[in-house]
């Protein structure tokens, strides 16, 4: 299913009989880390020594989930959570109830994966840009995309982060967060999305939203007709949807051990104030634990090759359903997915 255990297995090769600072130096490199002057190298090097002892700490435990060293090791818990934008504190587009009939059925199928279905393109890199939520976007509406088609298009974020905006009558804001359903009405309003190829992302290296591109072609039957608001706070309701199409979620991304996280089920404390948007793709059971496939957009380099798996129905330290029903990060309470 994954790259990550050659990736990481070759990061932990090269970590091993090192000095520790030797392991940051190699850390350093392999993620082109550029520091400006001999301070701002210590103080990185303060910040990936107190991660890696935290990392050594809760790996200690042989808990379902492993932490490792990423892209994030030389940030404190402030400075990684920049890169979480979801506006859930917004005033979503629907007030009526959910819609439910899109995806009815008797039971849910005892596992799903739009991987191996071909539905889900490569993993994407927000970079510097809170723009989470573009990425969960074009990444359902790839998922229905093929669904419809049966084409795997890569759509383009840079168009939402760009025109989905007030400006230009969106409610989004660019690099400064958005919600998914905001998004889905966009492209309803817009008659469709334009391709990464015809409109590629740049806003993780400027940091910054653009003007709005105009000559750019819509993918022909891209525009989306509805979207379907999951029922929240349950798992069956979720097993379903993913049963029919990949979903947009909004977690809550911002523990030290999301942060950090490498490899198993993520079953670790975490509450449901949402500020991460993401997609879910699937769900199954690792070695006893249920888990939902989860894709991120911050590169391979992150999670399980750019991938977590959450906890999914009962903790199975505590027994009981995540977050009181409301799933592990809060995954259960914002899914939605675009319908062509």
């Amino acid at each position: 299913m994954f790259r990550f255990l050659l990736s990481f297995s070759v990061l932990s090769i090269a970590f091993s009989g090192l000095t520790l600072i030797q392991r940051f130096e190699h850390w350093a490199k392999s993620f082109e880390i550029a520091f400006q002057n001999s301070d701002h190298h210590a103080l990185v090097f303060k910040k990936w020594v107190d991660n890696d002892n935290f990392i050594e700490l809760i790996n200690a435990q042989n808990l379902s989930y492993t932490l490792g060293h990423n892209q994030f090791s030389g940030m404190n818990i402030e400075e990684y959570r920049v890169y979480l934008s979801y506006k859930s504190e917004e005033k979503p587009l629907r007030t009526g109830g959910y819609s439910r009939g899109y995806y009815a059925a008797n039971t849910p199928p005892k596992s799903v994966d739009w991987i191996a279905a071909g539905a889900v393109t490569n993993v994407k890199d927000q970079g510097q840009c809170g723009s989470c939520w573009s990425f969960s976007t074009t990444g359902a509406l790839e998922g229905a995309y093929f669904n419809k088609f049966g084409k795997l298009v890569s759509f383009s974020e840079q168009n939402l982060v760009d025109c989905d905006t007030l400006k230009n009558g969106g409610r989004d804001h660019g690099c400064n967060g958005g919600l998914m359903d905001n998004a889905f009405h966009w492209i309803e309003k817009n008659f469709g999305l334009c391709g990464e190829v015809d409109y590629p992302y740049i806003s993780g290296t400027t940091k910054k939203a653009g003007p709005c591109k105009t000559t750019c072609t819509n993918i022909e039957g891209s525009r989306i007709v509805d979207f379907v608001d999951v029922a929240p706070s349950s798992d069956t309701d979720m097993m379903l949807a993913l049963a029919k199409n990949p979903v947009s979620i909004a977690i809550q991304a911002d523990q030290r051990e999301f942060q950090l996280y490498q490899s198993g089920v993520f079953t670790g404390a975490c509450g449901a104030n949402l500020d991460h948007g993401v997609l879910a793709v699937g769900y199954g059971n690792l070695n006893g634990v249920d888990y939902y496939l989860v894709k991120n957009s911050w590169s391979y380099s992150w999670g399980q090759d750019g991938y977590i798996l959450l906890g999914r129905g009962r903790n199975p330290d505590t027994g009981t359903v995540y977050n009181g029903g409301d799933g592990q990060c809060g995954m259960l309470l914002q899914g939605s997915y675009p319908v062509l």
